[in-house]
Formats: structure tokens, C-alpha cells, sequence
């Protein structure tokens, strides 16, 4: 691995399909990166690209929150989820998209069911990492691996085959791509994000 990069900083991040950061959607206070709610639902996109590496963040959310984080992502996709798979972050207990497994908290969204987890906590901190290795992917909540797949394994592709991705043939099949902390309308948070090449 190389030396771990801090993404704490507005300037490693632009909005999706724009060059400047989008400071009327997030705004950023002593390291924290929180979504505006009622502002645009603009997704905040790192301004490198990567293939092979771990991502670690600190977030939090409202009570009936939602968001995620989606990696090897490009801006040639009409958005984000297009083309990069998501690491879904959810209050299962308060949202709707917690009683179908595939849609949980730490999910291969809409793909892959997690392993279960504590019911998480509104509006505390709680770490998460994701691992990319080739086509090998880990989503961690806390120090519990959640879920571990192979992008490239012949049954999540026909999961994908039949899936609200099927139209768009580049998902989840880049190689390199940026990281992205979504809004999705509710005021997640972010910090301590650092993220290591691979």
C-alpha cells in the first residue's frame, strides 16, 4: 500500500459533472462534510481516480436517514450509481429500504444483502471501510466485515443482468474510478476520510 491520503479537505472534491465544490448542497465545518437537505441533491465526487484501494470514513445520520458511498465511479454515466457499485448507509429501523435485505445498512445496494448489524444509532459517528482489490470488494461497519464479493463473479452479474443497473453496461465494470458521498436528501456527515492506494 502507499502512504494514506486525507480527503478532509473541500479541495479534493468536486460535485458530480462539475469542476468547483458544491457549497450551496455540503457544507464543510472543521473537517466535517455534512448535506445540506432542502439544497440540490448534488453527490460529492474525489477529484482522483482510483482502482485498487481502502477507504476509510467516519459518518452519521438523521433519524430515518439515507446515503451511501460508491466507488470506481465515472462522470460519463448520467450519475453516479450508473456506474459505480454503493456501499448503502441507512437507519434500517427508520427507512423503508430497511426491510429488504439488499437495500440494509453496509449492502451491495440492491445487489448483495449484508451480514446483520447493530441497529445504528441516529446522529453518532460510526466508522466504515471499504476495500477494493481487483475485482474484490469489502464493506465494513465498525470492525465487522459486513460483506465481501467478487464484482466479477458470474451470479452477482446476473443479479446485475436483472437489476434496475441493467441498462447501464459500464456499472460496477471499471477498473479505476472516484470515490462519492451521495446525497440523497438527508444531512449525513462525514469525517476523518482518508483513503490508501492499493
Amino acid at each position: 500500500m502507499s502512504a494514506r491520503q486525507d480527503l478532509g479537505l473541500h479541495d479534493h472534491w468536486h460535485g458530480f459533472g462539475a469542476e468547483a465544490f458544491p457549497a450551496t448542497s455540503w457544507c464543510v465545518h472543521e473537517g466535517v462534510f455534512e448535506a445540506v437537505p432542502e439544497a440540490p441533491r448534488v453527490d460529492l465526487v474525489s477529484r482522483a481516480c482510483y482502482g485498487d484501494f481502502t477507504f476509510e470514513f467516519e459518518w452519521a445520520l438523521p433519524a430515518g436517514g439515507n446515503s451511501g458511498v460508491l466507488y470506481r465511479v465515472r462522470e460519463t454515466a448520467g450519475a453516479a450509481w450508473q456506474s459505480g457499485p454503493e456501499m448503502q448507509l441507512l437507519d434500517d429501523a427508520r427507512h423503508p429500504d430497511g426491510r429488504e435485505p439488499t437495500t440494509r445498512c453496509g449492502a451491495l445496494y440492491g445487489l448483495l444483502a449484508p451480514r446483520p448489524v447493530d441497529v445504528i444509532a441516529a446522529d453518532r459517528f460510526i466508522a466504515g471501510r471499504i476495500v477494493v482489490s481487483g475485482w474484490r470488494v469489502e464493506h465494513w461497519l465498525g470492525p465487522h466485515c459486513v460483506l465481501a464479493c467478487d464484482l466479477s463473479d458470474p451470479e452477482l452479474r446476473e443479479r446485475i443482468a436483472c437489476s434496475k443497473f441493467k441498462d447501464f453496461p459500464t456499472f460496477a465494470q471499471e477498473r479505476e474510478g472516484h470515490v462519492v458521498l451521495q446525497h440523497h436528501g438527508d444531512a449525513v456527515r462525514f469525517r476523518h476520510l482518508r483513503i490508501e492506494r492499493g
